[in-house]
């Protein structure tokens, strides 16, 4: 499985918010929210998760947007990688997933799934 974000500048610097989420969806996104969909354990985590990404872009106070959440992704990549988290390198076994990271990147998808057009 390859993850987005994996060397340079950050991707929203080069690409735009949107390429960002795209790239996300399309590494994390699809499968794991197929997943979560099939796996009420997984879909709890990752509603969970998905409050905690809402909490810290202040969704209670302002609309969360594509802009917002392509920075906070590339915020908890940038914090795990410092710690010396790395992309699993083969497909994620999405029913017994434990790593915050790809669960946080997961929840990203899913807000950006509900925003409605144009946000």
């Amino acid at each position: 499985m390859r993850l987005p974000f994996t060397a340079g500048a950050a991707p929203s610097a080069t690409t735009g918010p949107h390429a960002v989420l795209a790239s996300l969806l399309s590494s994390v996104g699809t499968a794991g929210l197929a997943a979560a969909a099939a796996t009420p354990g997984l879909l709890a985590a990752v509603d969970q998760h998905a409050a905690a990404v809402r909490d810290s872009l202040d969704g209670d106070v302002w609309p969360v947007t594509r802009v917002g959440l392509a920075g906070y992704a590339e915020g908890v990549r940038d914090a795990a990688r410092e710690h010396g988290w790395q992309p699993p390198a083969v497909p994620v076994d999405w029913s017994a997933v434990d790593d915050w990271v790809l669960l946080r990147l997961l929840a990203v998808c899913l807000l950006a799934e509900q925003l409605p057009p144009g946000r």
